[in-house]
């Protein structure tokens, strides 16, 4: 029998799924964009806070972005009580949260209402796909963002250089994306990893260069001359530059501090090498780094833009391409595509 494969992309506004059949058409296989977990958990905040219930943070690490619907509910004077395992989706440094008015607790409180939290719910997931009328499936991978734990340390430094430690000494192998053992810095990424069952997982940015590399034109392109990928994501904007099926830069920084004009000026500097990891930093990015780029890459001219905010770039010379025909689940069916580089699949 074929096996099938659930691979999840989970952004910070929706995760983007494909239940993917080996040996069927991509065309055949089944797709499905919903709410993103961090979102499902911000709207049953807010419908507590109405309630004026206290409430319970439970579970596991995961993605942040309910952080606002936690500020409101205790703004509102409502009490936040957090096991400190389910406490680090809101942030490493347990004592500031403490001092933001987090509460921690090994067990539920009197009086409290138990929010579970976790990027991947089995049981969820369970009866949406027997509801669905498919099988269980196979195996699970998944992406998410993960700053990485970096203690003592700025978040977004140091989370650039695991990006510059994947230039250095994995010479840009796109498949050394795909993790089958996480880094010990990426905590989230350990927890989705029990979560699914043991499965790879990665980095939604590292999902979105994989998925550049599923769309064969592409990649047979970065043999002939470089190319520069940008994925302007809801929360952050990633910019690989690709040549001869390898990753010789990466430039990250945060979508909701671009313009079209100055992604696009930042985007020209990244691809001739001239763009320093101190301005992208010092503009609140994440931060820029190159390998020596070679002169056969003919500068990396062609760009292709990916990614929910896209659009961004529209008035510029750039391609938009559709991984699997779909570009909303690039990120998916780059998880494939890391699988398939490591012959996995």
């Amino acid at each position: 029998m074929s096996r099938k494969i659930l691979s999840l992309d989970i952004g910070s506004g929706t995760q983007d799924v494909l239940y993917y059949i080996e040996g069927v058409e991509i065309e055949n296989c089944f797709k499905f964009v919903l709410p993103s977990p961090a979102r499902v958990v911000a709207a049953l905040i807010k419908e507590l806070t109405v309630k004026g219930s206290d409430i319970y943070l439970t579970g596991k690490n995961m993605g942040g972005g309910f952080g606002w619907a936690v500020n409101e509910h205790i703004k509102a004077g409502y009490k936040v009580f957090a096991h400190p395992r389910a406490a680090l989706a809101l942030g490493d440094d347990l004592d500031r949260l403490k001092q933001n008015g987090i509460m921690l607790s090994e067990s539920l409180p009197s009086g409290c209402v138990p929010v579970h939290l976790e990027d991947y719910n089995s049981g969820w997931w369970n009866c949406f796909l027997s509801a669905a009328g498919l099988e269980q499936p196979d195996l699970v991978v998944a992406s998410v963002q993960d700053h990485g734990f970096h203690p003592g340390k700025s978040n977004r430094m140091g989370r650039f250089n695991l990006w510059k430690r994947f230039l250095l000494e994995n010479k840009g192998k796109p498949e050394e994306l795909l993790f089958e053992t996480v880094p010990e810095e990426f905590t989230r990424l350990a927890e989705l990893q029990i979560s699914i069952g043991g499965g790879a997982v990665c980095d939604t940015g590292a999902a979105a260069v994989l998925g550049a590399f599923f769309v064969d034109e592409i990649v047979q392109r970065s043999f002939k001359e470089g190319l520069c990928l940008i994925n302007v994501g809801n929360s952050h904007t990633v910019a690989f530059l690709l040549f001869e099926g390898r990753v010789h830069g990466i430039y990250e920084h945060h979508t909701g501090n671009m313009t079209s004009e100055k992604l696009w000026l930042d985007s020209q500097l990244f691809r001739k090498g001239d763009l320093s990891f101190e301005k992208v930093f010092d503009d609140y990015g994440h931060g820029c780094a190159t390998l020596d780029l070679p002169a056969e890459a003919g500068g990396f001219i062609p760009t292709y833009v990916m990614g929910p905010r896209r659009a961004m770039l529209k008035k510029y010379p750039v391609e938009f391409p559709a991984p699997g025909g779909d570009m909303m689940l690039a990120g998916c069916f780059g998880l494939i595509k890391g699988l398939a580089l490591k012959g996995a699949i």
